[in-house]
Protein backbone atom coordinates (compact mmCIF):
# COMPACT_ATOMS: atom_id res chain seq x y z
CA UNK A 1 0.00 0.00 0.00
CA UNK A 2 2.79 2.42 0.87
CA UNK A 3 4.61 1.65 -2.39
CA UNK A 4 1.42 2.39 -4.33
CA UNK A 5 1.03 5.66 -2.45
CA UNK A 6 4.61 6.66 -3.26
CA UNK A 7 4.09 5.79 -6.94
CA UNK A 8 0.91 7.87 -7.15
CA UNK A 9 2.65 10.84 -5.53
CA UNK A 10 5.81 10.57 -7.64
CA UNK A 11 4.16 9.76 -10.98
CA UNK A 12 1.07 11.97 -10.85
CA UNK A 13 1.11 14.49 -8.02
CA UNK A 14 4.62 15.93 -8.43
CA UNK A 15 4.37 16.26 -12.26
CA UNK A 16 1.03 18.05 -11.80
CA UNK A 17 2.71 20.44 -9.39
CA UNK A 18 5.41 21.08 -11.99
CA UNK A 19 2.77 22.19 -14.48
CA UNK A 20 1.09 24.40 -11.85
CA UNK A 21 4.35 26.14 -10.92
CA UNK A 22 5.18 26.72 -14.59
CA UNK A 23 1.73 28.21 -15.26
CA UNK A 24 1.97 30.45 -12.18
CA UNK A 25 5.55 31.44 -13.14
CA UNK A 26 6.91 30.55 -9.71
CA UNK A 27 10.69 30.43 -9.36
CA UNK A 28 12.35 27.03 -8.91
CA UNK A 29 13.49 27.98 -5.40
CA UNK A 30 9.99 28.93 -4.22
CA UNK A 31 8.36 26.01 -6.06
CA UNK A 32 10.80 23.57 -4.47
CA UNK A 33 10.24 24.93 -0.98
CA UNK A 34 6.44 24.95 -1.22
CA UNK A 35 4.69 22.93 -3.93
CA UNK A 36 7.38 20.30 -4.54
CA UNK A 37 7.98 19.92 -0.81
CA UNK A 38 4.26 19.30 -0.35
CA UNK A 39 4.29 16.79 -3.19
CA UNK A 40 7.34 15.02 -1.85
CA UNK A 41 5.90 14.95 1.65
CA UNK A 42 2.52 13.56 0.62
CA UNK A 43 3.53 9.94 1.41
CA UNK A 44 4.57 10.99 4.95
CA UNK A 45 1.31 12.89 5.36
CA UNK A 46 -0.81 9.92 4.33
CA UNK A 47 1.34 7.51 6.37
CA UNK A 48 0.74 9.72 9.41
CA UNK A 49 -2.99 9.95 8.76
CA UNK A 50 -3.25 6.18 8.34
CA UNK A 51 -1.19 5.69 11.51
CA UNK A 52 -3.36 8.04 13.55
CA UNK A 53 -6.85 7.27 12.26
CA UNK A 54 -6.65 3.62 11.17
CA UNK A 55 -3.98 1.90 13.26
CA UNK A 56 -4.27 4.35 16.19
CA UNK A 57 -0.51 4.57 16.68
CA UNK A 58 2.01 7.35 17.17
CA UNK A 59 3.86 6.58 13.95
CA UNK A 60 2.73 9.95 12.57
CA UNK A 61 5.01 12.31 14.46
CA UNK A 62 8.04 10.05 14.16
CA UNK A 63 7.45 9.70 10.43
CA UNK A 64 7.25 13.44 9.83
CA UNK A 65 10.12 14.53 12.07
CA UNK A 66 12.22 11.54 11.03
CA UNK A 67 11.70 12.19 7.33
CA UNK A 68 12.71 15.82 7.80
CA UNK A 69 15.97 14.75 9.43
CA UNK A 70 16.48 12.16 6.68
CA UNK A 71 15.89 14.77 3.97
CA UNK A 72 18.21 17.31 5.54
CA UNK A 73 21.10 14.98 6.29
CA UNK A 74 20.93 11.94 4.04
CA UNK A 75 19.41 13.30 0.84
CA UNK A 76 21.58 16.41 0.72
CA UNK A 77 24.66 14.34 1.60
CA UNK A 78 23.95 11.79 -1.13
CA UNK A 79 23.28 14.48 -3.73
CA UNK A 80 26.59 16.16 -2.92
CA UNK A 81 28.45 12.84 -2.80
CA UNK A 82 27.28 11.62 -6.20
CA UNK A 83 27.17 14.95 -8.01
CA UNK A 84 29.47 15.04 -11.03
CA UNK A 85 30.30 18.67 -10.33
CA UNK A 86 30.77 20.88 -7.31
CA UNK A 87 27.44 22.12 -6.00
CA UNK A 88 27.40 25.89 -5.79
CA UNK A 89 24.82 26.86 -3.21
CA UNK A 90 23.80 30.27 -1.96
CA UNK A 91 23.29 31.01 1.70
CA UNK A 92 19.84 32.60 1.41
CA UNK A 93 17.61 29.51 0.90
CA UNK A 94 19.37 27.68 3.72
CA UNK A 95 19.14 30.69 6.06
CA UNK A 96 15.47 31.26 5.18
CA UNK A 97 14.35 27.65 5.55
CA UNK A 98 16.43 26.85 8.64
CA UNK A 99 15.06 29.97 10.35
CA UNK A 100 11.49 28.85 9.76
CA UNK A 101 12.36 25.25 10.65
CA UNK A 102 13.90 26.24 13.99
CA UNK A 103 10.90 28.41 14.91
CA UNK A 104 8.50 25.63 13.95
CA UNK A 105 10.44 23.01 15.92
CA UNK A 106 10.37 25.29 18.97
CA UNK A 107 6.59 25.57 18.57
CA UNK A 108 6.30 21.80 18.24
CA UNK A 109 8.44 21.21 21.35
CA UNK A 110 6.37 23.68 23.37
CA UNK A 111 3.13 22.05 22.23
CA UNK A 112 4.45 18.56 23.05
CA UNK A 113 5.47 19.43 26.62
CA UNK A 114 2.16 18.09 27.94
CA UNK A 115 2.15 15.11 25.50
CA UNK A 116 -0.97 16.40 23.72
CA UNK A 117 -1.63 18.47 20.63
CA UNK A 118 -4.85 20.41 21.03
CA UNK A 119 -6.94 21.82 18.18
CA UNK A 120 -5.74 25.38 18.73
CA UNK A 121 -2.12 24.22 18.73
CA UNK A 122 -2.81 22.49 15.42
CA UNK A 123 -4.23 25.74 14.07
CA UNK A 124 -1.09 27.58 15.16
CA UNK A 125 1.09 25.01 13.37
CA UNK A 126 -1.02 25.28 10.21
CA UNK A 127 -0.86 29.08 10.49
CA UNK A 128 2.92 28.86 10.74
CA UNK A 129 2.98 26.98 7.44
CA UNK A 130 0.63 29.49 5.83
CA UNK A 131 2.95 32.28 7.02
CA UNK A 132 5.88 30.42 5.44
CA UNK A 133 4.06 30.12 2.12
CA UNK A 134 3.09 33.80 2.32
CA UNK A 135 6.71 34.68 3.07
CA UNK A 136 7.75 32.65 0.04
CA UNK A 137 5.47 34.78 -2.14
CA UNK A 138 7.69 37.75 -1.26
CA UNK A 139 10.92 35.75 -1.13
CA UNK A 140 12.76 37.73 -3.83
CA UNK A 141 11.95 41.10 -2.28
CA UNK A 142 12.87 39.94 1.23
CA UNK A 143 16.11 38.38 -0.04
CA UNK A 144 17.12 41.60 -1.79
CA UNK A 145 16.31 43.64 1.31
CA UNK A 146 18.26 41.31 3.65
CA UNK A 147 21.26 41.19 1.33
CA UNK A 148 21.26 44.98 1.01
CA UNK A 149 21.25 45.34 4.81
CA UNK A 150 24.06 42.80 5.25
CA UNK A 151 26.22 44.34 2.56
CA UNK A 152 25.51 48.05 3.17
CA UNK A 153 28.27 48.59 5.74
CA UNK A 154 30.72 46.03 4.47
CA UNK A 155 34.17 47.01 3.24
CA UNK A 156 35.74 44.31 1.13
CA UNK A 157 39.02 45.83 0.04
CA UNK A 158 41.43 48.39 1.38
CA UNK A 159 43.99 49.70 -1.04
CA UNK A 160 46.72 52.26 -0.40
CA UNK A 161 47.07 54.93 -3.05
CA UNK A 162 50.39 56.36 -4.25
CA UNK A 163 49.86 59.63 -2.36
CA UNK A 164 49.54 57.78 0.96
CA UNK A 165 45.74 57.95 1.20
CA UNK A 166 43.77 54.79 1.81
CA UNK A 167 40.69 54.08 -0.28
CA UNK A 168 37.93 51.66 0.62
CA UNK A 169 35.66 50.01 -1.87
CA UNK A 170 33.05 47.30 -1.90
CA UNK A 171 32.74 44.29 -4.12
CA UNK A 172 29.35 42.67 -4.51
CA UNK A 173 29.76 39.01 -3.60
CA UNK A 174 26.23 38.15 -2.57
Amino acid sequence: MFVALAIVCDEFFVPSLTVITEKLKISDDVAGATFMAAGGSAPELFTSLIGIFISHSNVGIGTIVGSAVFNILFVIGMCALFSKQILHLTWWPLFRDVSFYILDLILLIIFFLDNFIRWWESLILLSAYISYVTFMKFNVQVEEWVKSKFSSNKVDKVSPEPDGKVSYYKEEIL
